[in-house]
């Protein structure tokens, strides 16, 4: 028994900045102050809150600890861990009160809160079974096995309302009963771990935090479809996860929770890992089966649909990490609990890696239904530096921007599409004044142009023409015409690409065209960039009444642009200046304007 425990979290972000380091100074200054039979320490997976790591929390007084660095651990040890005096310097601000600690589940960012699919990462050691199951681990599939039928179960998860939660949004339920009656000698139930979106860690952070889960939740939808193997296609840029997933399998397959004769029921179902070389394409479904097959990775035409045949042939269920994070939770709190949730179209929660120009970075689950607005300045806690918000990009290179006047609309599916936008796998990157619009599409393109399988014209051809018209208009040489041509052509590649990721590529440009296409003209008609993002439109100046002559400007000129006397207001010769900012960064008086 011990008195204390020290979660720190071993999730890839916090792991960058040295938590194992941090986890073997605590391990080395605990055995120093023979406290090792009285304080434990624990690896956890991550806690959300990544803008803070490395991450530790000491319980039982639930003190939070950001930023924490090697050195700190000393007085950690022998101040908080051995005489019980919380070292306040350390403590994340908002959980600092005028006389008492608040809890983190307090604090604004984790209070609108509903972790479900998260509910275990930064709670337990995610290479431990015991742990796992001390928090009802496998209960589910127990549940499963000996008290529903595969119908009963397949009913509770349609029930449930639960969609996917990769991108399409179809409903988890009614996928798996189409895969069900199909009769073959070998189905199989695939996991898309294959996470490609710019900006998303969603399902990294569940097999790092919570690996058991997603076996369970594969293990109960083996039974429902009747398949008794399974494949968990995951990135090989992911080795914590992989590691950690491996050793959960290895776990679960000694404990005879997976394999033949499952918990002396008579069910058979195992599983193993195929690694992905991180090709964008294959998160689309048929793309991902002919990968694990171990052919290229190209979609194939549907139907046939992968209920009737899919992997090698068979009939086959494919979700996403945190599609199935969910199904563990469902069987054992019912359909009606995760439906109680979210809105009418769109039941539960949906995790989002929470990125860009925001105060708090990291993962958040919220209810569905939960407005922009509520996670921008709420959970986020608002735009940094003063600036005003400008649009949230959701869905990765397949979705859209929301701009600011829409910040109120309540984030689920439908809603997303009719705004020309898409949940995606769960990609959230927050935008401010200073973001070009025209140079996010442009992101987004090349990032699509590379990650293109070829295998169709309109995907292979098409979006190499979007992003060549793209980069004419952020030169500056577009035409009004070249909008236009812009824009029909999107609609030609969404109609004619063969599978889902070549039919939305064109969707930030549209989404962009439609909220921002004040910002193209600009571009075109003006020849500047309103952002002042875009080099070859952007020019300095310097502002005379401000500049004090401290020559700091000229002196960092790579190409001596800038002429002017000790003491007295430089000018910029514009006709030799190459736009690299150096001399508005290098200013201390604010008196060199882009413009």
């Amino acid at each position: 028994m011990y008195r204390s425990h020290v979660l720190v979290c071993g999730g890839t972000g916090c792991t960058s900045s040295n938590s194992q380091k941090i986890i073997e100074s605590l391990n080395e200054e605990i055995q120093k102050q023979g406290l090792e039979n009285e304080v434990k320490v624990v690896r956890t997976g991550c806690f959300g809150l990544c803008a803070l790591g490395p991450i530790m929390i000491v319980y039982p007084e639930g003190c939070f600890y950001s930023r924490v660095a090697v050195e700190d651990i000393p007085e950690i040890v022998s101040e908080h861990l051995l005489k019980g005096r919380i070292v306040t310097r350390l403590l994340y601000d908002e959980t600092v009160g005028q006389d008492e600690i608040k809890a983190l589940n307090e604090t604004d960012f984790y209070k609108k809160q509903v972790r479900v699919a998260l509910r275990n990462c930064g709670v337990i050691n995610p290479e431990s079974l015991e742990e796992y199951i001390a928090y009802d681990g496998y209960q589910a599939l127990g549940k499963c096995l000996t008290e529903y039928t595969p119908e009963q179960v397949i009913q509770i998860v349609t029930d449930s309302g639960l969609r996917g939660r990769g991108g399409g949004g179809f409903p988890t339920g009614r996928k798996w009963a189409l895969t069900a009656p199909n009769k073959a000698p070998q189905k199989y139930v695939v996991c898309n771990a294959d996470e490609g979106d710019p900006g998303a860690f969603m399902d990294r952070s569940v097999l790092e935090g919570d690996p058991h889960c997603l076996i369970e939740a594969m293990a109960i939808a083996g039974y429902a479809i009747g398949a008794t193997k399974g494949f968990v296609y995951v990135r090989a840029e992911y080795p914590i996860a992989v590691r950690r997933l491996q050793i959960a399998i290895d776990e679960a397959r000694a404990e005879g929770l997976l394999g033949k004769d499952i918990l002396g029921t008579g069910f058979e179902f195992d599983m193993e890992i195929r690694l992905g070389a991180g090709a964008f394409v294959c998160g689309e479904e048929t793309a991902l089966m002919t990968s694990i097959e171990g052919k290229r990775g190209e979609p194939r035409p549907r139907p046939p649909y992968p209920a009737v045949k899919g992997l090698f042939g068979c009939p086959t269920v494919e979700n996403n990490v945190e599609t199935f994070a969910n199904i563990p939770q469902i069987i054992l709190k019912g359909a009606d609990w995760f439906a109680s949730m979210g809105t009418e179209k769109s039941k539960g929660t949906k995790v989002f890696a929470l990125g860009g120009k925001i105060k708090h970075t990291g993962l958040v689950e919220i209810p569905m239904g939960t407005t922009l607005r509520e996670i921008v300045e709420e959970i986020g806690g608002g735009i940094p530096n003063g600036k005003k918000f400008k649009a949230a990009q959701t869905g990765g290179p397949s979705g859209g921007c929301i701009p600011a006047h829409l910040i109120d609309t309540p984030i689920d599916y439908d809603n997303l599409i009719s705004i020309g936008c898409m949940m995606g796998s769960g990609g959230l990157i927050v935008m401010d004044e200073d973001t070009c619009m025209v140079d996010i599409a442009k992101f987004f393109l090349e990032f699509t142009v590379d990650e293109s399988c070829g295998k169709c014209t309109p995907c292979r051809v098409g979006t190499k023409r979007l992003l060549e018209k793209l980069d004419k208009i952020t030169k500056g040489n577009g035409t009004m015409e070249d909008i236009d041509e812009l824009e029909s052509l999107c609609y030609y590649i969404k109609e004619n690409s063969l599978c889902g990721l070549g039919q939305t590529a064109p969707n930030p440009v549209l989404s962009t065209l439609h909220f921002f296409r004040d910002e193209y003209i600009a571009h075109v008609k003006d020849k500047t960039c309103p952002a002042g993002v875009c080099k070859s439109l952007v020019h300095y100046e310097i502002d005379p009444d401000k500049c004090k002559g401290c020559t700091a400007c000229a002196r960092v000129c790579p190409v001596g642009a800038i002429d002017g006397q000790v003491r007295q207001a430089h000018t910029i010769d514009v006709s030799a200046c190459i736009k690299c900012g150096a001399c508005f960064e290098k200013c201390r008086f604010g008196a060199i304007e882009k413009k």
